[in-house]
Protein backbone atom coordinates (compact mmCIF):
# COMPACT_ATOMS: atom_id res chain seq x y z
CA UNK A 1 0.00 0.00 0.00
CA UNK A 2 2.85 2.41 0.77
CA UNK A 3 4.31 1.78 -2.68
CA UNK A 4 0.96 2.46 -4.36
CA UNK A 5 0.55 5.76 -2.52
CA UNK A 6 4.13 6.74 -3.34
CA UNK A 7 3.62 6.10 -7.06
CA UNK A 8 0.40 8.09 -6.98
CA UNK A 9 2.16 10.97 -5.22
CA UNK A 10 5.02 11.01 -7.77
CA UNK A 11 2.56 10.90 -10.69
CA UNK A 12 0.60 13.86 -9.39
CA UNK A 13 3.47 15.88 -7.85
CA UNK A 14 3.44 18.57 -10.56
CA UNK A 15 -0.16 19.43 -9.64
CA UNK A 16 0.66 20.29 -6.04
CA UNK A 17 1.01 23.86 -4.92
CA UNK A 18 0.71 26.02 -1.87
CA UNK A 19 -2.57 26.46 0.00
CA UNK A 20 -2.73 30.04 -1.27
CA UNK A 21 -2.53 28.90 -4.90
CA UNK A 22 -5.30 26.37 -4.32
CA UNK A 23 -7.77 29.21 -3.82
CA UNK A 24 -7.58 30.19 -7.50
CA UNK A 25 -10.79 30.31 -9.48
CA UNK A 26 -11.66 26.75 -10.61
CA UNK A 27 -13.61 27.93 -13.64
CA UNK A 28 -10.69 30.03 -14.93
CA UNK A 29 -9.99 29.04 -18.54
CA UNK A 30 -6.26 29.14 -17.78
CA UNK A 31 -6.77 26.48 -15.10
CA UNK A 32 -9.64 24.15 -16.07
CA UNK A 33 -10.78 21.35 -13.78
CA UNK A 34 -8.88 18.10 -14.19
CA UNK A 35 -9.32 14.49 -13.18
CA UNK A 36 -7.15 11.40 -13.30
CA UNK A 37 -8.26 10.66 -16.87
CA UNK A 38 -6.83 14.04 -17.96
CA UNK A 39 -3.50 13.18 -16.33
CA UNK A 40 -3.35 9.84 -18.13
CA UNK A 41 -4.30 11.39 -21.49
CA UNK A 42 -1.60 14.05 -21.01
CA UNK A 43 0.96 11.34 -20.27
CA UNK A 44 -0.07 9.55 -23.47
CA UNK A 45 -0.07 12.87 -25.36
CA UNK A 46 -3.71 12.53 -26.31
CA UNK A 47 -6.14 15.48 -26.61
CA UNK A 48 -8.68 16.12 -23.80
CA UNK A 49 -11.94 14.22 -24.00
CA UNK A 50 -15.17 16.15 -23.48
CA UNK A 51 -18.22 14.31 -22.14
CA UNK A 52 -21.86 15.27 -22.86
CA UNK A 53 -23.47 17.13 -19.97
CA UNK A 54 -25.65 14.18 -18.85
CA UNK A 55 -23.13 11.41 -19.54
CA UNK A 56 -22.81 8.70 -16.91
CA UNK A 57 -19.64 7.96 -14.99
CA UNK A 58 -18.64 4.35 -14.23
CA UNK A 59 -15.81 3.67 -11.77
CA UNK A 60 -14.40 0.19 -11.03
CA UNK A 61 -11.72 -0.62 -8.46
CA UNK A 62 -10.12 -3.95 -7.55
CA UNK A 63 -10.44 -5.05 -3.93
CA UNK A 64 -7.38 -6.86 -2.61
CA UNK A 65 -6.43 -7.25 1.04
CA UNK A 66 -5.77 -9.54 3.96
CA UNK A 67 -6.58 -9.69 7.66
CA UNK A 68 -7.07 -12.40 10.32
CA UNK A 69 -10.87 -12.06 10.29
CA UNK A 70 -11.25 -12.78 6.57
CA UNK A 71 -7.98 -14.22 5.30
CA UNK A 72 -6.97 -13.07 1.82
CA UNK A 73 -9.79 -11.16 0.10
CA UNK A 74 -10.26 -10.19 -3.50
CA UNK A 75 -13.09 -8.75 -5.55
CA UNK A 76 -14.29 -5.69 -7.39
CA UNK A 77 -16.15 -2.56 -6.30
CA UNK A 78 -17.70 0.14 -8.39
CA UNK A 79 -19.93 3.15 -8.67
CA UNK A 80 -22.12 4.45 -11.47
CA UNK A 81 -23.11 8.11 -11.32
CA UNK A 82 -25.63 9.37 -13.85
CA UNK A 83 -28.28 11.94 -14.62
CA UNK A 84 -31.69 11.06 -15.96
CA UNK A 85 -32.46 13.54 -18.80
CA UNK A 86 -34.18 16.81 -17.95
CA UNK A 87 -33.23 16.77 -14.30
CA UNK A 88 -30.34 18.35 -12.46
CA UNK A 89 -29.54 15.95 -9.60
CA UNK A 90 -27.02 13.15 -9.97
CA UNK A 91 -28.13 9.61 -9.12
CA UNK A 92 -25.85 6.93 -7.77
CA UNK A 93 -25.62 3.13 -7.83
CA UNK A 94 -22.68 1.48 -6.07
CA UNK A 95 -21.74 -2.01 -5.05
CA UNK A 96 -19.08 -4.64 -4.59
CA UNK A 97 -18.53 -8.39 -4.75
CA UNK A 98 -15.81 -9.92 -2.58
CA UNK A 99 -14.61 -13.39 -1.71
CA UNK A 100 -12.08 -14.52 0.90
CA UNK A 101 -9.91 -17.56 1.46
CA UNK A 102 -11.96 -18.29 4.60
CA UNK A 103 -14.97 -19.00 2.34
CA UNK A 104 -16.59 -15.68 3.09
CA UNK A 105 -18.69 -13.93 0.46
CA UNK A 106 -19.87 -10.32 0.41
CA UNK A 107 -22.36 -8.79 -2.00
CA UNK A 108 -23.29 -5.13 -1.47
CA UNK A 109 -25.56 -2.97 -3.61
CA UNK A 110 -26.66 0.60 -2.80
CA UNK A 111 -28.89 2.98 -4.74
CA UNK A 112 -29.80 6.66 -4.47
CA UNK A 113 -31.79 7.52 -7.58
CA UNK A 114 -33.76 10.57 -8.69
CA UNK A 115 -36.26 9.99 -11.45
CA UNK A 116 -37.09 12.47 -14.21
CA UNK A 117 -37.38 16.05 -12.89
CA UNK A 118 -36.57 14.82 -9.34
CA UNK A 119 -40.18 13.80 -8.77
CA UNK A 120 -39.35 10.46 -7.14
CA UNK A 121 -36.37 9.60 -4.92
CA UNK A 122 -35.34 5.96 -4.42
CA UNK A 123 -32.91 4.94 -1.68
CA UNK A 124 -31.79 1.37 -1.07
CA UNK A 125 -29.27 -0.81 0.74
CA UNK A 126 -29.11 -4.48 -0.31
CA UNK A 127 -26.59 -6.95 1.17
CA UNK A 128 -25.84 -10.66 1.31
CA UNK A 129 -22.92 -11.78 3.48
CA UNK A 130 -21.39 -15.07 4.48
CA UNK A 131 -19.24 -13.45 7.10
CA UNK A 132 -17.54 -13.31 10.47
CA UNK A 133 -17.31 -10.37 12.84
CA UNK A 134 -16.61 -9.87 16.52
CA UNK A 135 -18.97 -8.21 18.95
CA UNK A 136 -17.98 -6.48 22.17
CA UNK A 137 -21.14 -6.08 24.23
CA UNK A 138 -23.62 -3.22 24.46
CA UNK A 139 -22.90 0.46 25.06
CA UNK A 140 -19.80 2.55 24.49
CA UNK A 141 -18.18 1.26 27.71
CA UNK A 142 -18.08 -2.35 26.48
CA UNK A 143 -16.17 -4.52 26.98
CA UNK A 144 -15.64 -3.88 30.69
CA UNK A 145 -11.97 -3.17 31.26
CA UNK A 146 -11.35 -2.02 27.69
CA UNK A 147 -9.58 -3.55 24.74
CA UNK A 148 -6.15 -4.93 25.68
CA UNK A 149 -4.36 -4.94 22.34
CA UNK A 150 -4.09 -2.45 19.54
CA UNK A 151 -6.50 -3.13 16.67
CA UNK A 152 -6.24 -2.46 12.96
CA UNK A 153 -9.13 -2.36 10.54
CA UNK A 154 -9.11 -2.64 6.74
CA UNK A 155 -12.07 -0.59 5.48
CA UNK A 156 -13.82 -1.26 8.77
CA UNK A 157 -13.19 -5.03 8.82
CA UNK A 158 -12.19 -6.26 12.27
CA UNK A 159 -8.71 -7.77 12.50
CA UNK A 160 -7.99 -7.90 16.23
CA UNK A 161 -7.33 -11.09 18.17
CA UNK A 162 -7.88 -9.38 21.53
CA UNK A 163 -9.05 -11.66 24.34
CA UNK A 164 -12.07 -9.46 25.10
CA UNK A 165 -13.58 -9.71 21.62
CA UNK A 166 -16.42 -12.16 21.00
CA UNK A 167 -15.99 -13.57 17.46
CA UNK A 168 -19.05 -14.74 15.55
CA UNK A 169 -19.78 -16.32 12.18
CA UNK A 170 -23.08 -15.75 10.43
CA UNK A 171 -24.98 -15.25 7.20
CA UNK A 172 -26.65 -11.89 6.78
CA UNK A 173 -29.33 -10.62 4.40
CA UNK A 174 -30.41 -6.98 4.26
CA UNK A 175 -33.10 -5.52 2.03
CA UNK A 176 -33.77 -1.83 2.71
CA UNK A 177 -35.64 0.14 0.07
CA UNK A 178 -37.61 3.37 0.18
CA UNK A 179 -39.69 5.19 -2.43
CA UNK A 180 -40.38 8.87 -1.81
CA UNK A 181 -42.39 11.38 -3.78
CA UNK A 182 -41.65 15.08 -4.07
CA UNK A 183 -44.12 17.26 -2.17
CA UNK A 184 -42.44 20.50 -3.25
CA UNK A 185 -38.94 21.46 -4.35
CA UNK A 186 -36.48 19.03 -2.65
CA UNK A 187 -39.05 17.88 -0.04
CA UNK A 188 -39.91 14.15 -0.19
CA UNK A 189 -42.31 11.87 1.66
CA UNK A 190 -42.75 8.14 1.10
CA UNK A 191 -42.80 4.55 2.30
CA UNK A 192 -40.05 2.05 2.94
CA UNK A 193 -39.49 -1.63 3.66
CA UNK A 194 -36.69 -3.00 5.82
CA UNK A 195 -35.64 -6.63 6.24
CA UNK A 196 -32.61 -7.81 8.24
CA UNK A 197 -31.95 -11.51 8.75
CA UNK A 198 -29.10 -13.30 10.57
CA UNK A 199 -28.92 -17.07 10.28
CA UNK A 200 -26.43 -19.94 10.70
CA UNK A 201 -25.01 -17.97 13.64
CA UNK A 202 -21.97 -19.51 15.33
CA UNK A 203 -21.07 -17.78 18.62
CA UNK A 204 -17.48 -18.97 18.74
CA UNK A 205 -16.60 -18.14 22.35
CA UNK A 206 -19.87 -19.40 23.82
CA UNK A 207 -19.34 -22.34 26.18
CA UNK A 208 -22.27 -23.67 28.20
CA UNK A 209 -20.49 -26.69 29.65
CA UNK A 210 -18.58 -26.79 32.91
CA UNK A 211 -16.02 -26.10 34.18
CA UNK A 212 -15.13 -23.54 31.47
CA UNK A 213 -18.52 -21.86 31.12
CA UNK A 214 -18.42 -18.63 29.11
CA UNK A 215 -21.58 -16.64 28.37
CA UNK A 216 -21.20 -14.16 25.53
CA UNK A 217 -23.02 -10.83 25.24
CA UNK A 218 -24.95 -12.10 22.23
CA UNK A 219 -26.19 -15.21 24.04
CA UNK A 220 -26.97 -13.40 27.30
CA UNK A 221 -28.97 -10.63 25.61
CA UNK A 222 -30.98 -12.86 23.27
CA UNK A 223 -31.72 -15.39 26.01
CA UNK A 224 -32.82 -12.71 28.47
CA UNK A 225 -35.24 -11.13 25.99
CA UNK A 226 -36.45 -14.42 24.52
CA UNK A 227 -34.85 -14.34 21.05
CA UNK A 228 -33.42 -17.31 19.21
CA UNK A 229 -29.61 -17.41 19.51
CA UNK A 230 -28.96 -19.18 16.17
CA UNK A 231 -31.18 -17.25 13.76
CA UNK A 232 -33.53 -14.27 13.78
CA UNK A 233 -34.84 -11.48 11.61
CA UNK A 234 -36.73 -8.22 11.68
CA UNK A 235 -39.20 -7.15 9.02
CA UNK A 236 -40.63 -3.65 9.10
CA UNK A 237 -42.47 -1.06 7.06
CA UNK A 238 -41.73 2.61 7.46
CA UNK A 239 -42.44 6.21 6.66
CA UNK A 240 -39.59 8.36 5.33
CA UNK A 241 -39.27 12.12 5.07
CA UNK A 242 -36.31 13.72 3.26
CA UNK A 243 -35.18 17.24 2.46
CA UNK A 244 -32.26 17.27 0.02
CA UNK A 245 -30.79 20.71 -0.68
CA UNK A 246 -27.32 19.42 -1.66
CA UNK A 247 -25.98 20.65 -4.98
CA UNK A 248 -24.50 17.20 -5.61
CA UNK A 249 -24.92 14.01 -3.55
CA UNK A 250 -21.53 12.57 -4.56
CA UNK A 251 -19.34 15.49 -3.45
CA UNK A 252 -21.48 18.36 -2.16
CA UNK A 253 -20.11 21.88 -2.11
CA UNK A 254 -23.13 23.44 -0.41
CA UNK A 255 -26.57 22.71 0.98
CA UNK A 256 -27.91 20.21 3.49
CA UNK A 257 -29.63 16.83 3.74
CA UNK A 258 -32.22 15.84 6.37
CA UNK A 259 -33.77 12.40 6.73
CA UNK A 260 -36.35 11.34 9.34
CA UNK A 261 -37.61 7.73 9.39
CA UNK A 262 -39.88 5.47 11.40
CA UNK A 263 -39.74 1.67 11.06
CA UNK A 264 -42.60 -0.40 12.47
CA UNK A 265 -41.82 -4.08 12.99
CA UNK A 266 -45.31 -5.51 13.39
CA UNK A 267 -46.05 -9.13 14.26
CA UNK A 268 -48.10 -9.65 11.07
CA UNK A 269 -44.82 -9.12 9.16
CA UNK A 270 -43.40 -12.28 10.78
CA UNK A 271 -41.66 -10.75 13.80
CA UNK A 272 -41.60 -12.36 17.26
CA UNK A 273 -42.80 -9.10 18.77
CA UNK A 274 -43.62 -5.52 17.85
CA UNK A 275 -40.76 -3.05 17.51
CA UNK A 276 -40.30 0.60 16.65
CA UNK A 277 -37.11 2.16 15.34
CA UNK A 278 -36.73 5.92 14.90
CA UNK A 279 -33.91 7.32 12.82
CA UNK A 280 -32.72 10.78 11.85
CA UNK A 281 -29.78 12.01 9.82
CA UNK A 282 -28.41 15.49 9.11
CA UNK A 283 -25.61 16.49 6.76
CA UNK A 284 -24.63 20.06 5.93
CA UNK A 285 -21.86 21.71 3.88
CA UNK A 286 -20.49 25.20 4.48
CA UNK A 287 -18.11 26.89 2.06
CA UNK A 288 -14.98 28.61 3.35
CA UNK A 289 -13.88 30.21 0.10
CA UNK A 290 -15.88 32.06 -2.55
CA UNK A 291 -13.07 31.40 -5.02
CA UNK A 292 -12.87 27.63 -4.51
CA UNK A 293 -16.08 25.76 -3.55
CA UNK A 294 -14.21 22.54 -2.68
CA UNK A 295 -12.76 24.33 0.38
CA UNK A 296 -15.42 23.73 3.03
CA UNK A 297 -16.42 22.27 6.37
CA UNK A 298 -19.06 19.52 6.61
CA UNK A 299 -21.17 18.20 9.49
CA UNK A 300 -22.84 14.80 9.94
CA UNK A 301 -25.21 13.78 12.72
CA UNK A 302 -27.18 10.53 13.03
CA UNK A 303 -29.37 8.95 15.67
CA UNK A 304 -31.07 5.52 15.95
CA UNK A 305 -33.53 4.90 18.78
CA UNK A 306 -35.36 1.69 19.72
CA UNK A 307 -37.08 0.34 22.82
CA UNK A 308 -35.08 -2.10 24.93
CA UNK A 309 -35.72 -5.77 24.30
CA UNK A 310 -37.64 -5.33 21.05
CA UNK A 311 -34.83 -6.09 18.58
CA UNK A 312 -32.43 -9.08 18.52
CA UNK A 313 -28.80 -8.43 19.40
CA UNK A 314 -27.20 -8.09 15.95
CA UNK A 315 -30.10 -6.01 14.60
CA UNK A 316 -29.61 -3.34 17.27
CA UNK A 317 -28.14 -0.02 16.01
CA UNK A 318 -24.37 -0.32 15.59
CA UNK A 319 -21.42 1.62 14.19
CA UNK A 320 -20.73 1.57 10.44
CA UNK A 321 -24.04 -0.03 9.49
CA UNK A 322 -25.15 3.13 7.68
CA UNK A 323 -25.84 2.89 3.94
CA UNK A 324 -22.24 3.61 2.90
CA UNK A 325 -20.69 1.87 5.90
CA UNK A 326 -18.43 4.85 6.56
CA UNK A 327 -19.54 6.09 9.99
CA UNK A 328 -17.12 5.88 12.94
CA UNK A 329 -13.95 5.82 10.85
CA UNK A 330 -11.25 4.66 13.27
CA UNK A 331 -13.38 1.85 14.74
CA UNK A 332 -14.29 -1.52 13.32
CA UNK A 333 -17.81 -2.15 12.02
CA UNK A 334 -20.09 -3.14 14.90
CA UNK A 335 -17.59 -1.97 17.55
CA UNK A 336 -20.31 -0.09 19.48
CA UNK A 337 -23.90 -1.31 19.68
CA UNK A 338 -27.00 -0.58 21.72
CA UNK A 339 -30.77 0.01 21.68
CA UNK A 340 -30.00 3.68 21.04
CA UNK A 341 -26.99 5.18 19.30
CA UNK A 342 -25.98 8.73 18.36
CA UNK A 343 -23.10 9.62 16.05
CA UNK A 344 -21.60 12.96 15.04
CA UNK A 345 -18.75 14.01 12.77
CA UNK A 346 -17.11 17.16 11.46
CA UNK A 347 -14.83 17.11 8.42
CA UNK A 348 -12.64 19.85 6.99
CA UNK A 349 -12.14 19.48 3.22
CA UNK A 350 -9.50 21.48 1.40
CA UNK A 351 -7.86 21.60 -2.06
CA UNK A 352 -4.25 20.51 -2.51
CA UNK A 353 -3.73 21.00 -6.24
CA UNK A 354 -3.38 24.26 -8.11
CA UNK A 355 -6.94 25.44 -8.82
CA UNK A 356 -7.89 22.40 -10.92
CA UNK A 357 -9.50 20.23 -8.23
CA UNK A 358 -7.38 17.16 -9.00
CA UNK A 359 -6.10 16.63 -5.45
CA UNK A 360 -7.69 17.37 -2.11
CA UNK A 361 -7.34 16.50 1.52
CA UNK A 362 -9.57 16.02 4.55
CA UNK A 363 -9.19 15.95 8.31
CA UNK A 364 -12.05 14.71 10.47
CA UNK A 365 -13.14 14.04 14.02
CA UNK A 366 -16.14 12.01 15.15
CA UNK A 367 -17.76 10.66 18.30
CA UNK A 368 -20.15 7.80 19.11
CA UNK A 369 -22.36 7.11 22.10
CA UNK A 370 -24.51 4.00 22.62
CA UNK A 371 -26.78 2.95 25.47
CA UNK A 372 -26.92 -0.25 27.53
CA UNK A 373 -30.06 -0.64 29.67
CA UNK A 374 -28.50 -3.58 31.52
CA UNK A 375 -25.92 -1.46 33.40
CA UNK A 376 -27.79 0.98 33.09
CA UNK A 377 -25.87 3.22 30.68
CA UNK A 378 -27.68 6.12 29.03
CA UNK A 379 -26.76 8.00 25.89
CA UNK A 380 -23.94 10.56 26.33
CA UNK A 381 -22.77 9.02 29.64
CA UNK A 382 -19.94 7.44 27.66
CA UNK A 383 -18.63 8.95 24.40
CA UNK A 384 -15.96 7.38 22.20
CA UNK A 385 -14.08 9.80 19.91
CA UNK A 386 -11.86 9.19 16.90
CA UNK A 387 -10.08 11.32 14.33
CA UNK A 388 -8.21 10.99 11.07
CA UNK A 389 -7.08 12.39 7.76
CA UNK A 390 -7.31 11.48 4.11
CA UNK A 391 -6.35 12.15 0.50
CA UNK A 392 -8.77 12.79 -2.37
CA UNK A 393 -8.01 12.17 -6.06
CA UNK A 394 -10.53 13.34 -8.66
CA UNK A 395 -11.64 10.34 -10.69
CA UNK A 396 -14.37 12.13 -12.63
CA UNK A 397 -14.66 15.93 -12.75
CA UNK A 398 -18.17 15.91 -14.22
CA UNK A 399 -19.85 14.00 -11.37
CA UNK A 400 -17.23 15.17 -8.77
CA UNK A 401 -16.36 11.55 -7.98
CA UNK A 402 -13.24 11.16 -5.83
CA UNK A 403 -11.06 8.27 -4.84
CA UNK A 404 -11.00 8.53 -1.04
CA UNK A 405 -8.05 7.21 0.98
CA UNK A 406 -8.55 7.67 4.74
CA UNK A 407 -6.78 6.76 7.97
CA UNK A 408 -8.85 6.81 11.17
CA UNK A 409 -7.66 6.51 14.77
CA UNK A 410 -9.82 5.62 17.78
CA UNK A 411 -8.96 4.50 21.29
CA UNK A 412 -6.38 1.70 20.85
CA UNK A 413 -7.66 1.12 17.32
CA UNK A 414 -7.14 2.38 13.79
CA UNK A 415 -8.57 1.82 10.33
CA UNK A 416 -7.58 2.23 6.69
CA UNK A 417 -10.38 3.08 4.24
CA UNK A 418 -10.26 3.01 0.44
CA UNK A 419 -13.47 3.96 -1.34
CA UNK A 420 -15.03 5.78 -4.26
CA UNK A 421 -16.89 8.95 -3.13
CA UNK A 422 -16.96 10.80 0.17
CA UNK A 423 -17.87 9.33 3.52
CA UNK A 424 -20.94 11.62 3.61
Amino acid sequence: MKSVLLCLFILLMPCLSTAQDSLSVQSDSLCPERDIADVIRDALKKPPKVKPENAGSLMLLPIIGSNPATGFMFGIGGQYAFKIPEQSKYSLISGSIQYTTMNQFLFLLKNSIYTNNNRIFLSGDWRYLIFSQSTFGLGTTAPEGGILDYQFGLSGAETTTDSLTQPMKFNFVRIHQSVMFELKDDFYLGLSYHYDSYFDIVDEKLSLGSPDTLITSHYAYNTYYGFNTEKYHNSSIGVSFVIDKRDNMIQPYEGYFLSVNWHGGFEFLGNDRKSNLYQFEWRSYHGLSKRNPSHLIAFWLMGDFSQKGTLPYMILPATAYDQRGRASRGYTQGRFRGPSLVYGEVEYRFPLSKCNGLLGGVVFANATTASNPGLPLKLFESIKPSYGFGLRVKLDKYSRTNLAVDFGFGQKTMGFYLAVSEAF
